[in-house]
């Protein structure tokens, strides 16, 4: 076999599941997104804190006439209010003067070793729940941590004068009881509501507590609108702004290759670049230099060129939801303007308005990448001549080679032209191997999916649920994933029932628990950079590109009532987007979850 198996990262702890309250949001993405319009709100309207409880209500009410969302919200709305007036001021106070206070609650009620004394929680640090990450990060950082309920504790700590600032955690009816005490201290403080009430294995949103944990002023990328940026990216991919950047095309091979750059795509590796861009140079705010629209647009002809050349190498007749480019125009046409667009690579980074030095560590990084790739898919190609079972870290150690490079060229590129690759040559490294392995299994998950695309199963590539599935399985189930290893179906072996046989294996669970174990390597591996904007642009990064759910549907009337569509910029907003628009009403907001 020409795969190599790869050691897995250290385990973290498995993600729990309960359904949130009825008073909470029940999704994430709906959770997001009303986040997302508190912030604009708050930018809007400027509300000082502290604010009395009622304000917080008046203005919680205010939003929920907007979304036109269940007012049984409204507390958890005042909640998220209250944390973004206070959030810039909270990035001021340094972190050794801050407390983390966490409930008990969210320990795993059955299992926890931890005793307790008069302060709280003593962790002892048995990785079955998310209190030990955040205690060590924490503690880490300079905070002051405690595991504890109750005000009486927080509030004799408040007035010892070492705490300026506190960042908690807790449910909807403590945070209700705590406001006045804040108010009345005037201490700032930012709270992640839990997404249950009763005491027993709660869970929140981790990335939410993880951002407010990392949060200082330090980052001068933290305004920074990320969507806004992507969407910038994407429209550099139009045929007027490619001409722009590429120069006047020239001939029917050229513009095949600049309509195939410009089709659907998530354009993450342009993105990637650009954020690397910014959260290196020495002001993030300063217009974009027009070289790195070049460089971008380089990292995605690279891209685009190695998917032309996949679709011929694996027979794959759509892509996008669209003919591939071979079945389009044939595999001669394909094959050249594939081979057209990595010289377009080459030539616009040669193009750049950079140092001489920087263009020969550019070229050198794409080539070096460029030959991982084919590595990656070379070991793919020789599995396919003579098909056998895989384990799912052989699978991996395809993934490294064939997704990862990708995404570290783009990172690197970006940072060799903001001049500081140097500083950040290892953790761009260590990053990107763990976001590029995420980022498939995560294509692998999507796949097995009921709107999943069926032709990705039935394609029989190597997949890590495959690899998964057939390391459990015995007896009858073993001998049919082995035949699907070696590219034979079954009789009777649909897509719905080898979806099945994931199911019954464990194979989904355990793809789940890997992809999460490969985003929390990506983000730990920021731990010891000592470069603010990057190690809080990046963390943002990788909850940008695998939370980025765009949530449609709803009503247009609302729509433009409140100022959220394109033709009807809301009174003061020359901005108007998606991220203000109003959520659909959850359809387990009318009753108990």
């Amino acid at each position: 076999m020409d795969t190599v198996p790869i050691s897995l990262p250290k385990p973290i702890p498995t993600a729990r599941f309960r359904p949130p309250k009825k008073n909470v949001p029940q999704t994430l993405d709906e959770r997001n997104h009303i986040l997302n319009v508190v912030r604009d709100y708050v930018n809007r309207h400027k509300p000082v804190p502290p604010q009395p409880a009622d304000d917080l209500k008046k203005h919680a009410d205010s939003i929920v006439e907007m979304l036109g969302c269940d007012p049984i919200y409204r507390d958890y709305i005042g909640v998220l209010i209250n944390n973004e007036m206070w959030r810039e001021t909270l990035a001021t106070i340094p972190y050794e003067r801050r407390l983390l206070l966490l409930p008990k609650c969210l320990r795993v009620e059955n299992k926890c070793p931890a005793p307790f004394d008069e302060f709280g929680l003593l962790c002892k640090q048995c990785g079955l729940c998310s209190i030990q990450d955040f205690q060590n990060e924490a503690e880490r950082l300079g905070y002051a941590v405690l595991v504890a309920e109750g005000s009486a504790i927080v509030m004799s700590l408040i007035q010892t004068g070492k705490i300026e600032a506190i960042v908690g955690v807790s449910c909807l009816s403590v945070l209700e009881r705590s406001f006045p005490y804040m108010e009345a201290a005037a201490i700032p403080g930012v709270a992640i509501p839990l997404l249950q009430d009763d005491c027993i294995d709660c869970t929140v949103d981790l990335d939410w507590v993880w951002d407010v944990i990392h949060l200082t002023s330090d980052d001068k990328t933290r305004r920074m609108d990320l969507t806004a940026i992507r969407d910038e990216v994407d429209s550099w991919f139009a045929p007027e702004s490619l001409d722009s950047i590429m120069g006047p095309g020239q001939g029917r091979t050229e513009e095949i290759a600049r309509e195939w750059l410009g089709r659907a795509g998530k354009r993450w590796r342009p993105f990637l670049t650009v954020s690397a861009f910014n959260a290196l140079r020495d002001n993030p705010d300063d217009a974009m230099p027009e070289s790195v629209r070049k460089i971008a647009v380089a990292v995605e002809c690279f891209h685009k060129a190695s998917l032309i050349h996949d679709d011929i190498e694996d027979h794959d007749s759509e892509r996008y939801g669209e003919k591939t480019l071979h079945e389009e125009h044939g595999i001669a046409v394909a094959l050249n303007v594939g081979d057209l667009l990595i010289g377009e690579g080459y030539r616009l980074i040669g193009e750049a308005d950079i140092s001489d030095a920087c263009k020969a560590e550019m070229l050198l990084v794409a080539s070096r990448g460029q030959q991982e790739l084919c590595r990656g898919q070379g070991s793919e190609l020789v599995w396919a001549r003579n098909p056998e079972p895989m384990s799912s870290r052989h699978v991996l150690g395809i993934f490294q080679k064939k997704t990862a490079p990708a995404f570290e060229v783009a990172l690197r590129l970006g940072a060799i032209f903001a001049g500081r690759h140097d500083e950040v040559r290892d953790v761009l490294g260590t990053y990107s191997e763990a976001l590029g392995i995420a980022y498939q299994i995560r294509d692998d998950l999507n796949d097995v999916e009921e709107t999943g695309d069926p032709n990705d199963i039935e394609a029989l590539r190597p997949n890590v649920l495959l690899g998964i599935a057939w390391e459990k399985a015995k007896g009858e189930q073993k001998e049919i994933l082995e035949s699907l290893w070696r590219r034979q179906i079954p009789e009777g072996i649909t897509t719905e029932k080898v979806r099945e046989l994931y199911n019954e294996l464990g194979a989904i669970e355990r793809a789940k628990h890997l992809l999460e174990t490969y985003k929390e390597t990506a983000i730990r591996s920021l731990a010891d950079v000592e470069i603010p904007n990057l190690k809080g642009l990046l963390r943002r990064t990788i909850g940008k590109i695998f939370n980025d759910t765009e949530i449609k549907g709803w009503c247009k009337e609302f729509e433009i009532k409140n100022g959220v569509r394109a033709d009807t910029p809301a009174e003061g907003d020359s901005r108007a987007s998606s991220e203000t628009a109003p959520a659909p009403q959850p359809a387990a907001a009318a009753g108990e979850s």
